[in-house]
């Protein structure tokens, strides 16, 4: 015995003119009809129930959506024939979310029958192939997140200027939107606006969507930089030779620049000022930064290890169990709280036996200093390990410099460091390597209490 039947039609996007003679028939003969909404050129001709009432009372359009699937399951089941007939505006296999979840339904056989869509109709006002030109269709109201390019973007359901102020905010603003309003009717119009201007459009109903030709967002721009890296390795003799250890370098230097240029970029913020210079350098160098990563990126894809896409998704997903209190239901104080959960996060997530796990050993031999100085307080307070030759703080060497406030203890310092500094090159004693060495022992000796006292690490963090 078969199953009870929903048949749904599409009355297409325009006017009563548009029903094709078949969806027509199938309303007129069907002993049980409904249409999802009277409130549509199409429906004019028909006098048929419809959900209209039902979406007043909704809470939410989801229940819209379950209630009228269930009442055609019923009306399928309690009908003469075994047969409901639903229509639908525009074509029922285009962004229906009802016919989604009839389809998955097992207690009714679906049949769709398909019309002309807004899609349709939009590409053929526009111009728009489609498939050549890469449509996609989005709903405007699927998300808060920014719309992701490339483009060209058919958004629908932008039926309120309410609704096409949610689109502006997720849109750069000066983007060129063609809002594309009552299609196929005589009152047509195509209306060219900035993403920041939308919400001026009060003419915004059920029959409003809207097109944006071009959209370059973050995913389209990496994409290309990635083609070109591979282009450089194709083409490009000294491109071709380059080796994870060539770059490093290269890698430490564009640190250093990005470093200086944002230091300046600061400094500006700080300042109040506003300097194209100073800005356009800062892109500048956070590009060239942003480059030797994806260098190694596209050496660690021909060596089959990693590439750009596993390297991304790594770093979120290691951000975001970091990050509980922002993807779970860890509730934090303020700032120092973020940063203490931070530290014992890691030391769960790497499994770390030691103080000095983690540490950069390539990092600058002060830096470096302070990161073994201040990993060895975590592990015995503020003493040095037991018999070593080196003070963590140094007060056994310097006294603290007397001064009232931070810029003049900084003047102090600094004075002391140049005059070291410039005595060690007189006498032809390199202090970045010294120093390094000096750590490096030290380091040695931590690692010897720890492997004595297995207890003293876990401690520590």
């Amino acid at each position: 015995m078969s199953r009870p039947r929903v048949r749904v039609v599409g009355l297409g996007p325009g006017d009563a003119r548009d029903v094709t003679a078949g969806c027509a028939r199938a309303l007129h003969d069907a002993p049980v009809a409904r249409l999802r909404t009277a409130v549509h050129p199409a429906a004019a001709d028909f006098t048929l129930e419809s959900y209209d009432a039902w979406y007043q009372s909704a809470g939410s359009f989801d229940e819209l959506y379950d209630r009228i699937v269930e009442d055609l399951v019923r009306l399928a089941h309690s009908s003469p024939n075994g047969e409901v007939v639903y229509a639908v505006p525009g074509s029922p296999v285009v962004a229906e979310r009802t016919v989604e979840l009839l389809r998955a339904r097992h207690d009714v056989d679906v049949v769709v029958e398909p019309a002309v869509s807004v899609i349709d109709l939009a590409c053929a006002v526009l111009g728009v192939d489609p498939m050549t030109h890469g449509l996609r269709v989005l709903d405007a109201l699927g998300s808060a997140e920014p719309f992701r390019g490339p483009g060209p973007l058919l958004i629908l359901q932008a039926y309120s200027p309410e609704v096409l102020a949610t689109v502006a905010d997720r849109l750069p603003g000066d983007t060129p939107v063609d809002v594309l309003h009552h299609l196929g009717l005589e009152e047509q119009r195509v209306v060219r606006l900035a993403a920041r201007d939308l919400a001026r459009f009060a003419d915004a109903d059920h029959l409003t969507s809207l097109y944006v030709e071009g959209l370059r967002t973050v995913g389209e721009t990496m994409d290309d930089l990635v083609s070109f890296t591979r282009r450089l390795r194709a083409e490009c003799p000294w491109d071709q030779e380059q080796t994870h250890h060539s770059l490093t370098r290269h890698l430490v230097e564009e640190c250093y620049e990005a470093l200086d240029a944002l230091t300046n970029l600061a400094n500006m913020i700080d300042a109040g000022d506003e300097d194209a210079a100073v800005v356009a350098h800062a892109e500048e160098e956070l590009g060239d930064l942003l480059f030797q990563v994806l260098f190694h990126a596209e050496l660690g894809d021909e060596e089959g290890r990693f590439n750009l896409a596993t390297i991304a998704d790594a770093a979120r997903d290691k951000l975001t169990g970091r990050h509980p209190h922002v993807f779970g239901d860890v509730v934090v104080r303020d700032a120092a709280d973020v940063a203490q959960r931070w530290e014992v996060l890691k030391q769960a997530e790497k499994g770390r036996a030691s103080v000095l796990d983690g540490i950069a050993w390539q990092s600058p031999a002060l830096a470096l200093q302070a990161q073994v100085a201040g990993r060895a307080r975590r592990l015995r307070g503020d003493a040095p390990p037991s018999g070593s030759d080196v003070d963590a703080t140094g007060e056994d060497y310097l006294a603290r410099p007397e001064a009232t406030d931070d810029s003049s203890r900084e003047e102090t310092w600094g004075r002391r460091v140049w005059a070291l500094n410039a005595a060690a090159l007189a006498d032809g004693a390199d202090l970045e390597s010294i120093l390094r060495a000096k750590v490096l022992a030290y380091r040695d000796q931590i690692l010897a209490i720890e492997a004595s006292d297995p207890g003293g690490a876990g401690d520590a963090e």
